[in-house]
This record gives C-alpha cells, structure tokens and sequence, in this order.
C-alpha cells in the first residue's frame, strides 16, 4: 500500500462519518452516522477495503471475511416486531395487492383489451415494472428497519445523500392516509351489501329495484357513514394488535379464506352454463386490440395492482426475516396477486353472460349487475353472501396495509403505544372519510377541479401521487443507494440482481413516468412535441 494510500485509509478509520473525506461517500459505498459508529464500525472497513481492493491493496479473501462480520454487526432489528415465516409475509402483501380493483376491473380490463394478448404483455409489465418497483421498496423496508418516513431519511443520509429523501416516504404515507379515507367507505358498503345479500334483499329483484336499492343506501349519509365507522372500526383493531397477534393473524385467515370462498363461487360459475363464454372473453388473444393504449393500461394494471408507490410494501418490508427470499417473495406475491384477479374474471362473466348483461359496467359490476345476477339463480342468496364477505375480506385486508405506515411512524416518531397510535389515526382517516361519505349525498353538488371530494382525492392519489412514488423509490433503490447495500439485501451480485438493477435504473422509471403522463393527461402533448421536434430536425 503506498504512503498516500495509507494515509487515506487510515483517515478513513477515524471518520467513518466525515463529509470531507469519506471513502465511502466518494466512491458510492454506505455512509453511517457517527451515532450508529459503534455497530457499523466494520460495515465502514469493509466499503474501504472494497475501495483499496479495486486498487489493488487488500486481497478479496479478507473482504469476504470482515464482510460476513459487518452484516452479522450492522443489521437492524425493527421496533414492532417481525413475520414469523416467509408465508406470513407473502400473505400479508398479497392481501395488501388483492383489492377491489382487483374483482372488478382487472377482469374487465382484459376483457376489452385484447384478452389473451392483454394477459401476455400484463405478464410481461409485471415482471419488467411491477416486479422491480416491489422489490426495491421491499429491500429499503428491510434495510431501513423503521417506518417509509425514517427508513428513507435514515438510508439517504447513509448513502452519503440527504435526509430529505424522508419526503418521499412521507408522501408515501400520506398517500396511504388518503386512499384509506375513501377506501373505508367503500369497504363499509361491501359490509352493508353481505347483509342486505343474507337478508335476501335481492332475490328475485330487477334493474330498478336493486338501482333503487343502492342509490337509496348511498344517499342516505347516516347509513354509508355508519358503515364506514365499523369497517374503520374493524381495521383500527387489527392493526393495533401489532405485527404477529394483528397483521399476520389477520391474513392467515382472511387470504386463504377469500380464496376458499372465491374457489367455492369459481364452481358455482362452472355450472352456470356459460363458462365457455366467459373464458372466451377473458383469454382468447385478439392482437388486433393491442395499441400502445393497450399497452399503456397493461403498464398502469402492473404497478396499481401490487399496491406499490404508497409505502405499503415498505413498511412491509420492514417486518421481513433476514434470511427470507427478497426476489422469491415478490415473484410470489406477483403470480398470487395475478392468479385471484384472473379467478374473479372465471367467476363473474360466466354469472354476467348467463344473465345477458354488460361485462362493460365496470364498478357497477359489483354493487348491481351482480347482485341482479344472483338474484335470478338457484341459491343466489347464498352465493350473493359468499361474494360480498369477500370482497369485504378484500377490502380488509388492503386497509390495513394502506394504515400501518402510518400507525408505525407515529409509534416511533412520537412514542406512543400501537393501541394509541392506531386509535389516533384511524380516528383521524374516520374524519377525512367523512368527505368521502358526504360526496354521494349532502355535497354531491359539491364540485371543484376534478369533481367531488372523492373524485379529487382519487385523482391526487391514483394519478399522481403513488407513480410519482413508485418512480421516486426505484431511483433510490436503483442509483442513490449503493451496490453494496442493494446487493446485500438481494442476496448478492449475481443475474437476478444484475437483472434488477438495470430494470430498477431504466426500464420501471420510464415506464412509470409514462403510465403518470397518460394518467394526467400530459402524454399527448409530449407526443406532439416530439413530432413537431422530428419535423423541426428533419
């Protein structure tokens, strides 16, 4: 090692923290605060003899050496607990994926995109957008340990970067608060519809009576609020249960068993006579429908559908094992996240072709094509209360998610008790609902900018905020944190991370900022200035 080399290194020691001569910030290794000097002393070693190894100075034997002592020293432990399994995990982010959305619109999507064409470049966009986006807010969950909010201004402040990274967490988490508030009302009326559904309101009712039915539920204030409180109610509970008497109880019951009901409703569907039909709508591949719109909304699907972008996943994350599977895990999130949405496709549209109805009606499919459907069939009460408990289940299952960001940063930021701090929060997302509530009522006349409070909030929220998230923490996964701590997490340097990284530095941030550009209505305009720019060059 020559003398200035020495000098260097031996500078190094001394301030593994210094701004001036940090090694480890001027080459792109993990920077640690002095406050954690103690426990990352060797992590710091480590990124320095990295450096002088690239010259030439440290033979890689003892890298590999003082490196296994470094993730053994320098690993955190999360302040709430963690998964007991790598099942429990997988669980808990499938319920967060599996949503209302996913009953609904994914089938009806495919439907009018080209069927089996769609599925296939759906497929590929999960694998090349929604895969990368998960796995880099996984690996910064668990790298960081704490909630979206800390983690991202912990680990910025590592890297040698800023602590104002903590602001796209923060927009993670008020993300979460937001669709949460609207969310739970819509979750209060799938609870309100598994009673009307038992107590045989729809048998045998027609299109007027079941519209009747639903616009006299919505327009009743006390009634949508009442079932928003107890649906809010419901997931206050949970959550303040912590992360394995809570969370993980939580979803070892409720996923199997939303797909134990949707198996059961997937044999009735087979009955129907019509099952052929539906197939045929959902899977036979017409590529004349595939258009950059098509691919464009395959793209949107990807990176909506695996509730990414609104630190969810992250805070998720923070609860994994060390020695769990970060690439294993997503890959089976995605594929069960995939295969429910492809089971709701089999179980309505065999009900709806059966019935000679619209496939088309979107979120009207649920609150009354269906119910219109069951009402009609051998059983239908029955089966009616099978779908609605799980699409409540679903609902359930996504709300929590969207809360414990947030219940986890008041926790740590502000120390109060789980109990305290969901009870808080749920309390003040009950509040925000109540704008929510009040949209398809008392204030329905009530519009501004892009409609109502409700059509406002989901436009800030879906269209904005959460792509804007999701292209935010793929940059900071893909090139604000360093090799080390990315491949650390992604269990080494090998193709899958290589894989990642590309995906995570090029294709999902592009794909993403295209996804928010059509999603605000932007992406037109940059299609005219690029043609009027080939024309100008040209």
């Amino acid at each position: 090692m020559t003398l200035s080399a020495g000098f260097f290194f031996f500078l190094e020691l001394i301030f593994p923290a210094s701004d001036a001569i940090n090694g480890s910030r001027l080459y792109g290794f993990a920077r640690y605060s002095k406050a954690e000097y103690r426990r990352v002393y060797r992590t710091n070693v480590v990124s320095i003899l990295y450096l002088y190894e690239n010259r030439g100075f440290v033979r890689p034997e003892r890298i590999i050496m003082l490196s296994n002592q470094a993730t053994d020293t320098a690993k955190r432990t999360s302040l709430h607990g963690h998964w007991s399994s790598r099942m429990a995990f997988i669980l808990a982010v499938t319920g967060s994926a599996v949503g209302l959305g996913n009953i609904w619109k994914f089938p009806y999507v495919v439907g009018q995109n080209g069927g089996g064409a769609f599925v296939l470049v759906y497929l590929a966009c999960v694998a090349v957008i929604g895969m990368p986006v998960m796995m880099s807010e996984i690996l910064i969950g668990r790298r960081g340990r704490r909630n979206p909010i800390a983690t991202m201004a912990l680990l910025g402040q590592e890297e040698g970067k800023s602590r104002h990274w903590q602001w796209v967490g923060g927009m993670g988490v008020l993300a979460g608060i937001l669709i949460l508030s609207y969310y739970s009302v819509i979750g209060g009326w799938t609870l309100a519809y598994v009673f009307k559904s038992a107590m045989g309101v729809f048998s045998g009712a027609g299109v007027a009576a079941i519209t009747a039915e639903r616009d006299g539920f919505i327009g009743s204030w006390v009634m949508v609020a009442s079932f928003h409180t107890l649906f809010m109610g419901l997931t206050i509970f949970v959550v303040a249960r912590g992360v394995e008497r809570g969370l993980e109880q939580a979803v070892r019951f409720m996923v199997p068993a939303l797909l134990v009901l949707m198996l059961a409703l997937l044999g009735y569907s087979i009955n129907s006579g019509h099952f052929g039909e539906g197939v045929a709508f959902m899977f036979t591949p017409d590529f004349s429908k595939l258009t950059w719109d098509t691919v464009l909304a395959a793209m949107g699907q990807a990176f909506f559908t695996l509730s990414i972008g609104m630190g969810a996943v992250m805070a998720y994350g923070a609860y994994l094992p060390e020695e769990t599977s970060i690439t294993g895990s997503a890959a089976a999130v995605a594929g069960a996240d995939t295969a429910i949405a492809l089971l709701a496709g089999l179980v309505i549209f065999p009900l709806v072709f059966a019935n000679g109805l619209d496939p088309a009606d979107g979120p009207g499919l649920v609150f009354i094509t269906l119910p219109l459907a069951f009402g009609h069939m051998p059983g239908g009460v029955f089966f009616a209360t099978i779908f609605f408990i799980l699409l409540s289940f679903a609902a359930w299952t996504s709300a929590i998610s969207l809360m414990e960001p947030a219940v986890a940063w008041l926790v740590e930021q502000y120390n109060r008790t789980r109990a305290q701090a969901a009870l808080i929060m749920g309390l003040s997302i009950w509040g925000l609902g109540l704008g929510t509530v009040l949209s398809f009522n008392v204030l329905s006349e009530f519009k501004f900018l892009k409609g109502t409070i409700f059509d406002n909030l989901d436009h800030l929220t879906i269209n904005i905020m959460l792509p804007l998230g999701g292209v935010l923490i793929t940059v900071f996964a893909g090139w604000v944190m360093c090799r080390n701590s990315t491949a650390d997490e992604l269990g080494g340097a090998g193709t899958t991370y290589k894989l990642w990284r590309f995906l995570a530095r090029f294709v999902a941030p592009i794909g993403i900022t295209f996804v928010f550009l059509k999603a605000v209505g932007l992406l037109d305009y940059v299609v005219v200035f690029a043609q009027w720019l080939k024309t100008l060059v040209s």
